[in-house]
Protein backbone atom coordinates (compact mmCIF):
# COMPACT_ATOMS: atom_id res chain seq x y z
CA UNK A 1 0.00 0.00 0.00
CA UNK A 2 1.47 3.21 -0.99
CA UNK A 3 0.38 6.32 1.61
CA UNK A 4 0.97 9.66 1.30
CA UNK A 5 1.15 11.72 4.42
CA UNK A 6 -0.15 15.62 3.80
CA UNK A 7 -0.63 16.71 7.30
CA UNK A 8 -0.19 20.54 8.58
CA UNK A 9 3.47 20.76 8.73
CA UNK A 10 3.35 23.27 12.31
CA UNK A 11 5.07 20.57 14.85
CA UNK A 12 1.41 19.97 16.51
CA UNK A 13 0.30 18.62 13.68
CA UNK A 14 3.57 17.26 11.57
CA UNK A 15 4.59 15.04 14.42
CA UNK A 16 1.64 12.93 14.90
CA UNK A 17 1.04 12.09 11.56
CA UNK A 18 4.54 11.41 11.77
CA UNK A 19 4.42 8.95 14.53
CA UNK A 20 1.21 7.22 12.47
CA UNK A 21 3.84 7.50 9.42
CA UNK A 22 6.62 5.05 11.06
CA UNK A 23 4.10 2.48 11.89
CA UNK A 24 2.93 1.76 8.81
CA UNK A 25 6.43 1.87 7.36
CA UNK A 26 7.46 -0.41 9.86
CA UNK A 27 4.50 -2.43 8.69
CA UNK A 28 6.30 -2.66 5.07
CA UNK A 29 3.37 0.22 3.48
CA UNK A 30 5.52 3.18 1.19
CA UNK A 31 5.24 6.03 3.13
CA UNK A 32 5.42 9.78 1.62
CA UNK A 33 5.60 12.93 4.00
CA UNK A 34 4.22 15.86 1.89
CA UNK A 35 6.86 18.53 3.88
CA UNK A 36 7.79 22.11 2.85
CA UNK A 37 11.47 23.32 3.38
CA UNK A 38 11.46 24.09 7.06
CA UNK A 39 9.60 20.95 7.29
CA UNK A 40 11.55 18.32 5.54
CA UNK A 41 14.38 17.63 7.96
CA UNK A 42 12.05 16.56 10.82
CA UNK A 43 10.85 14.35 8.37
CA UNK A 44 13.57 12.94 7.26
CA UNK A 45 15.17 12.83 11.08
CA UNK A 46 11.65 10.59 11.49
CA UNK A 47 13.05 7.93 8.74
CA UNK A 48 10.33 9.10 6.15
CA UNK A 49 10.56 9.71 2.82
CA UNK A 50 9.79 13.50 1.86
CA UNK A 51 7.69 14.56 -1.19
CA UNK A 52 8.36 18.69 -1.82
CA UNK A 53 5.23 20.48 -1.09
CA UNK A 54 7.09 24.18 -2.09
CA UNK A 55 6.79 26.91 -0.12
CA UNK A 56 6.01 26.71 4.08
CA UNK A 57 3.28 28.72 4.17
CA UNK A 58 0.73 26.44 2.41
CA UNK A 59 0.13 23.49 4.64
CA UNK A 60 1.02 26.15 7.80
CA UNK A 61 -1.89 26.38 10.41
CA UNK A 62 -0.97 30.01 10.54
CA UNK A 63 -2.75 30.24 6.61
CA UNK A 64 -5.39 27.70 7.18
CA UNK A 65 -8.16 30.60 6.83
CA UNK A 66 -6.40 31.88 3.54
CA UNK A 67 -4.35 29.10 1.66
CA UNK A 68 -6.64 26.52 1.41
CA UNK A 69 -6.62 26.55 -2.71
CA UNK A 70 -2.68 26.64 -2.29
CA UNK A 71 -2.92 23.73 -0.25
CA UNK A 72 -5.10 21.71 -2.41
CA UNK A 73 -2.84 22.83 -5.20
CA UNK A 74 -0.08 21.56 -3.70
CA UNK A 75 -1.64 17.90 -2.61
CA UNK A 76 -3.34 17.59 -5.92
CA UNK A 77 0.06 17.71 -7.83
CA UNK A 78 1.74 15.04 -5.09
CA UNK A 79 -1.62 12.51 -5.69
CA UNK A 80 -0.60 12.94 -9.17
CA UNK A 81 2.57 12.23 -8.98
CA UNK A 82 2.56 9.29 -6.16
CA UNK A 83 -0.70 8.08 -7.09
CA UNK A 84 -1.15 7.24 -3.20
CA UNK A 85 -3.68 4.46 -2.10
CA UNK A 86 -4.86 6.52 0.62
CA UNK A 87 -4.49 9.96 2.20
CA UNK A 88 -3.25 10.78 5.76
CA UNK A 89 -4.18 14.33 6.89
CA UNK A 90 -4.72 16.95 9.66
CA UNK A 91 -7.84 18.74 10.53
CA UNK A 92 -7.89 21.97 9.13
CA UNK A 93 -5.92 20.56 6.00
CA UNK A 94 -9.28 21.26 3.63
CA UNK A 95 -6.39 21.21 0.36
CA UNK A 96 -6.04 17.19 1.30
CA UNK A 97 -9.62 16.73 1.73
CA UNK A 98 -10.63 18.55 -1.67
CA UNK A 99 -7.74 16.33 -3.40
CA UNK A 100 -8.69 13.24 -1.96
CA UNK A 101 -12.33 13.50 -3.45
CA UNK A 102 -11.74 14.74 -6.45
CA UNK A 103 -9.34 11.73 -6.87
CA UNK A 104 -11.82 9.37 -5.40
CA UNK A 105 -9.20 8.16 -2.46
CA UNK A 106 -10.37 7.66 1.34
CA UNK A 107 -8.41 10.19 3.48
CA UNK A 108 -7.85 9.93 7.08
CA UNK A 109 -8.21 12.70 9.48
CA UNK A 110 -5.52 12.94 12.61
CA UNK A 111 -7.75 15.43 14.63
CA UNK A 112 -6.93 17.12 17.82
CA UNK A 113 -7.18 16.02 21.33
CA UNK A 114 -10.62 16.81 22.46
CA UNK A 115 -13.69 16.56 19.69
CA UNK A 116 -14.27 20.20 18.64
CA UNK A 117 -17.93 20.21 16.69
CA UNK A 118 -21.27 19.75 17.91
CA UNK A 119 -21.69 16.17 19.33
CA UNK A 120 -24.59 14.26 17.75
CA UNK A 121 -26.48 13.99 20.75
CA UNK A 122 -26.65 14.12 24.68
CA UNK A 123 -23.85 16.94 26.31
CA UNK A 124 -26.22 18.96 27.52
CA UNK A 125 -28.22 21.85 26.48
CA UNK A 126 -25.99 24.66 26.35
CA UNK A 127 -23.34 24.84 23.70
CA UNK A 128 -20.91 26.27 26.29
CA UNK A 129 -17.68 26.49 24.24
CA UNK A 130 -18.96 27.85 20.84
CA UNK A 131 -18.86 23.97 19.05
CA UNK A 132 -21.68 24.95 16.32
CA UNK A 133 -19.75 28.45 15.74
CA UNK A 134 -16.40 26.69 15.45
CA UNK A 135 -18.10 24.21 12.70
CA UNK A 136 -19.96 26.61 11.10
CA UNK A 137 -16.69 28.67 10.33
CA UNK A 138 -14.63 25.89 9.77
CA UNK A 139 -17.05 24.74 6.99
CA UNK A 140 -17.21 28.40 5.60
CA UNK A 141 -13.34 27.94 4.58
CA UNK A 142 -13.70 24.37 3.67
CA UNK A 143 -16.37 25.38 1.22
CA UNK A 144 -13.97 28.01 -0.38
CA UNK A 145 -11.54 25.45 -0.82
CA UNK A 146 -13.92 22.86 -2.79
CA UNK A 147 -15.63 26.00 -4.81
CA UNK A 148 -12.16 27.13 -5.87
CA UNK A 149 -11.47 23.26 -6.98
CA UNK A 150 -14.56 23.25 -8.95
CA UNK A 151 -16.60 20.69 -7.00
CA UNK A 152 -20.29 20.46 -7.24
CA UNK A 153 -22.11 21.47 -3.82
CA UNK A 154 -22.54 18.36 -1.15
CA UNK A 155 -25.53 17.51 0.18
CA UNK A 156 -24.76 15.63 3.47
CA UNK A 157 -27.26 14.61 5.96
CA UNK A 158 -24.77 15.91 9.04
CA UNK A 159 -22.86 19.36 7.89
CA UNK A 160 -19.91 17.69 9.38
CA UNK A 161 -19.61 14.69 7.17
CA UNK A 162 -17.53 16.15 4.74
CA UNK A 163 -14.70 16.94 7.33
CA UNK A 164 -14.48 13.74 9.03
CA UNK A 165 -12.74 12.01 5.92
CA UNK A 166 -12.95 8.55 5.64
CA UNK A 167 -12.28 7.68 9.26
CA UNK A 168 -11.25 11.02 12.21
CA UNK A 169 -8.74 10.13 14.62
CA UNK A 170 -8.69 12.12 18.21
CA UNK A 171 -5.76 11.65 19.82
CA UNK A 172 -7.04 12.22 23.55
CA UNK A 173 -9.47 9.87 25.40
CA UNK A 174 -13.13 9.56 25.73
CA UNK A 175 -12.56 10.74 29.54
CA UNK A 176 -11.99 14.28 27.54
CA UNK A 177 -15.12 14.34 26.33
CA UNK A 178 -18.87 15.64 28.11
CA UNK A 179 -19.82 12.86 29.96
CA UNK A 180 -22.78 11.61 27.97
CA UNK A 181 -21.30 12.78 24.23
CA UNK A 182 -22.32 10.74 21.47
CA UNK A 183 -19.47 11.08 18.66
CA UNK A 184 -20.07 11.11 14.76
CA UNK A 185 -19.82 7.41 13.35
CA UNK A 186 -16.70 8.44 11.65
CA UNK A 187 -15.01 9.42 14.80
CA UNK A 188 -12.59 7.24 17.35
CA UNK A 189 -10.27 7.99 19.58
CA UNK A 190 -7.19 6.27 18.97
CA UNK A 191 -4.22 8.08 21.87
CA UNK A 192 -1.77 10.78 21.08
CA UNK A 193 0.52 9.14 18.41
CA UNK A 194 3.27 10.60 20.61
CA UNK A 195 6.77 11.55 18.52
CA UNK A 196 9.06 14.41 18.88
CA UNK A 197 12.84 14.71 17.54
CA UNK A 198 15.34 13.61 20.02
CA UNK A 199 16.80 16.86 22.10
CA UNK A 200 20.48 17.22 20.77
CA UNK A 201 21.01 17.08 24.55
CA UNK A 202 19.49 17.70 28.57
CA UNK A 203 18.87 21.55 28.76
CA UNK A 204 21.10 23.15 31.47
CA UNK A 205 19.08 24.86 33.93
CA UNK A 206 20.49 28.01 36.20
CA UNK A 207 19.96 26.58 39.34
CA UNK A 208 18.10 22.99 41.14
CA UNK A 209 14.48 24.56 42.04
CA UNK A 210 11.56 22.97 41.36
CA UNK A 211 10.04 23.67 37.68
CA UNK A 212 7.51 24.49 35.77
CA UNK A 213 6.94 23.45 32.08
CA UNK A 214 4.86 26.36 30.18
CA UNK A 215 3.97 26.37 26.34
CA UNK A 216 1.97 29.33 25.14
CA UNK A 217 -0.59 29.37 22.86
CA UNK A 218 -2.20 32.04 20.20
CA UNK A 219 -3.94 34.20 22.32
CA UNK A 220 -6.85 34.74 19.14
CA UNK A 221 -7.73 38.11 20.67
CA UNK A 222 -7.86 36.93 24.39
CA UNK A 223 -5.33 37.86 27.30
CA UNK A 224 -1.78 37.26 27.02
CA UNK A 225 -0.16 35.30 29.88
CA UNK A 226 2.61 37.01 29.92
CA UNK A 227 1.52 39.45 33.02
CA UNK A 228 0.62 36.38 35.23
CA UNK A 229 3.69 34.18 34.36
CA UNK A 230 5.72 37.59 35.68
CA UNK A 231 4.14 37.57 38.75
CA UNK A 232 3.23 34.03 39.16
CA UNK A 233 7.34 33.37 38.67
CA UNK A 234 8.55 36.01 40.32
CA UNK A 235 10.09 35.26 44.62
CA UNK A 236 8.17 32.16 43.87
CA UNK A 237 9.46 28.16 44.32
CA UNK A 238 9.59 26.97 40.63
CA UNK A 239 11.65 28.84 37.69
CA UNK A 240 9.80 28.20 34.74
CA UNK A 241 10.79 27.20 31.18
CA UNK A 242 8.67 28.87 28.44
CA UNK A 243 8.17 27.07 25.47
CA UNK A 244 6.95 29.79 22.91
CA UNK A 245 5.35 27.93 20.41
CA UNK A 246 2.84 30.08 18.07
CA UNK A 247 3.30 32.63 20.43
CA UNK A 248 4.71 36.22 20.14
CA UNK A 249 7.00 37.77 21.10
CA UNK A 250 8.33 37.07 24.82
CA UNK A 251 7.26 39.82 27.20
CA UNK A 252 9.55 38.15 30.07
CA UNK A 253 10.48 40.71 33.00
CA UNK A 254 13.77 40.86 34.43
CA UNK A 255 13.52 39.82 37.41
CA UNK A 256 10.91 36.47 36.73
CA UNK A 257 12.58 33.00 37.19
CA UNK A 258 11.58 32.48 33.15
CA UNK A 259 13.67 30.54 30.47
CA UNK A 260 12.37 31.89 27.47
CA UNK A 261 13.29 29.97 23.92
CA UNK A 262 12.06 27.86 21.35
CA UNK A 263 12.31 24.15 20.71
CA UNK A 264 11.44 21.36 18.14
CA UNK A 265 10.48 19.02 21.48
CA UNK A 266 9.27 19.33 24.62
CA UNK A 267 9.56 15.50 26.38
CA UNK A 268 12.12 15.96 28.44
CA UNK A 269 11.59 19.14 30.39
CA UNK A 270 8.36 17.77 31.31
CA UNK A 271 9.37 14.90 32.50
CA UNK A 272 11.95 17.08 35.00
CA UNK A 273 8.39 19.80 35.87
CA UNK A 274 6.42 18.77 38.61
CA UNK A 275 3.38 20.86 36.54
CA UNK A 276 2.74 21.94 32.90
CA UNK A 277 1.31 25.41 32.57
CA UNK A 278 -0.62 26.16 29.20
CA UNK A 279 -3.13 27.69 27.35
CA UNK A 280 -4.47 24.15 26.93
CA UNK A 281 -3.72 22.89 22.97
CA UNK A 282 -3.03 19.62 22.35
CA UNK A 283 0.99 19.13 22.51
CA UNK A 284 1.23 20.22 26.09
CA UNK A 285 -1.41 19.04 27.72
CA UNK A 286 -0.60 15.14 26.04
CA UNK A 287 2.49 15.64 26.84
CA UNK A 288 1.57 16.50 30.60
CA UNK A 289 -0.42 13.34 30.92
CA UNK A 290 1.67 11.03 29.34
CA UNK A 291 4.49 11.86 31.91
CA UNK A 292 1.85 11.89 34.70
CA UNK A 293 2.16 16.05 35.53
CA UNK A 294 -0.97 18.26 36.74
CA UNK A 295 -2.00 20.70 34.27
CA UNK A 296 -2.97 24.46 35.33
CA UNK A 297 -4.60 25.79 32.37
CA UNK A 298 -5.63 29.25 30.88
CA UNK A 299 -7.35 29.20 27.69
CA UNK A 300 -8.56 31.66 25.51
CA UNK A 301 -9.96 30.55 21.50
CA UNK A 302 -9.93 27.79 19.25
CA UNK A 303 -9.45 24.18 20.92
CA UNK A 304 -8.20 25.89 24.11
CA UNK A 305 -11.78 26.29 25.84
CA UNK A 306 -12.77 22.94 25.02
CA UNK A 307 -9.88 21.14 25.73
CA UNK A 308 -9.29 22.85 29.15
CA UNK A 309 -12.95 21.85 30.00
CA UNK A 310 -11.98 18.43 29.68
CA UNK A 311 -9.10 18.29 31.64
CA UNK A 312 -11.13 20.08 34.50
CA UNK A 313 -14.01 17.69 34.06
CA UNK A 314 -11.33 14.78 34.24
CA UNK A 315 -10.07 15.73 37.08
CA UNK A 316 -6.10 16.39 36.06
CA UNK A 317 -6.06 20.54 35.74
CA UNK A 318 -7.12 23.66 37.80
CA UNK A 319 -7.54 26.84 35.81
CA UNK A 320 -5.02 29.36 36.41
CA UNK A 321 -6.42 32.42 38.36
CA UNK A 322 -8.00 35.23 35.88
CA UNK A 323 -5.82 38.67 34.84
CA UNK A 324 -5.89 41.14 37.34
CA UNK A 325 -5.67 38.29 40.41
CA UNK A 326 -2.92 38.94 42.73
CA UNK A 327 0.87 37.85 42.58
CA UNK A 328 0.56 36.06 45.95
CA UNK A 329 -2.69 33.77 44.40
CA UNK A 330 -0.58 33.24 41.36
CA UNK A 331 2.29 31.86 43.09
CA UNK A 332 -0.07 30.02 44.81
CA UNK A 333 -2.07 28.41 42.00
CA UNK A 334 1.71 27.26 40.46
CA UNK A 335 2.48 25.56 44.18
CA UNK A 336 -0.85 24.29 45.14
CA UNK A 337 -0.86 22.29 41.59
CA UNK A 338 2.37 21.08 42.04
CA UNK A 339 1.51 19.14 45.18
CA UNK A 340 -2.07 18.34 44.82
CA UNK A 341 -1.83 14.51 45.16
CA UNK A 342 -4.91 13.77 44.14
CA UNK A 343 -4.28 15.68 40.88
CA UNK A 344 -1.51 14.06 39.91
CA UNK A 345 -2.84 10.86 40.17
CA UNK A 346 -5.69 11.84 37.99
CA UNK A 347 -2.99 13.01 35.35
CA UNK A 348 -0.64 9.44 36.59
CA UNK A 349 -4.24 7.52 35.41
CA UNK A 350 -5.12 9.05 32.49
CA UNK A 351 -1.77 9.39 31.48
CA UNK A 352 -1.10 5.77 31.72
CA UNK A 353 -4.21 4.69 29.81
CA UNK A 354 -3.35 6.76 26.91
CA UNK A 355 -0.09 4.99 27.04
CA UNK A 356 -1.97 1.48 27.10
CA UNK A 357 -3.78 2.34 24.32
CA UNK A 358 -0.89 1.52 22.01
CA UNK A 359 -2.09 4.81 19.65
CA UNK A 360 -0.16 4.16 16.56
CA UNK A 361 -1.14 0.99 15.91
CA UNK A 362 -4.86 1.83 16.35
CA UNK A 363 -4.42 4.82 13.52
CA UNK A 364 -2.38 2.69 11.32
CA UNK A 365 -5.14 0.22 11.65
CA UNK A 366 -7.73 2.59 10.72
CA UNK A 367 -5.59 3.98 7.43
CA UNK A 368 -5.48 0.21 6.35
CA UNK A 369 -9.25 -0.21 6.75
CA UNK A 370 -9.54 3.40 4.98
CA UNK A 371 -7.57 1.68 2.19
CA UNK A 372 -9.24 -1.20 1.63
Amino acid sequence: MKVLLCPLNDPGYLYPALAVGRELRRRAHAVHVLAAPQAAPVVAAAGLAVSAAGDDTALSVAHWTVRGPEQHAVVARAVRLLRPDVLVTSVLCHGALVAAEAAGLPVVVLGLTAHLWPYRGGAGPVDAHGRAWRLAETLKHYGEVREAAGLAPRHDRFPDTALLGTAFLLRGHPLLEAADAELPPAVRHVGPCWWEPEPPAVEPLPDSRPLAYVHLGRTFGGTSLWPRLNAAFTSGTHRAVVELGRSGAPDADRDADLVVGRRPWMGPLVERADLVLTNATSAPVLAALLHGKPLLVAPNGSEQQVLAAGCLRAGVARMLPEPGASAVDLRAAVEETARDAELRACAEELGGLLADGKSETRAADAVESAAR
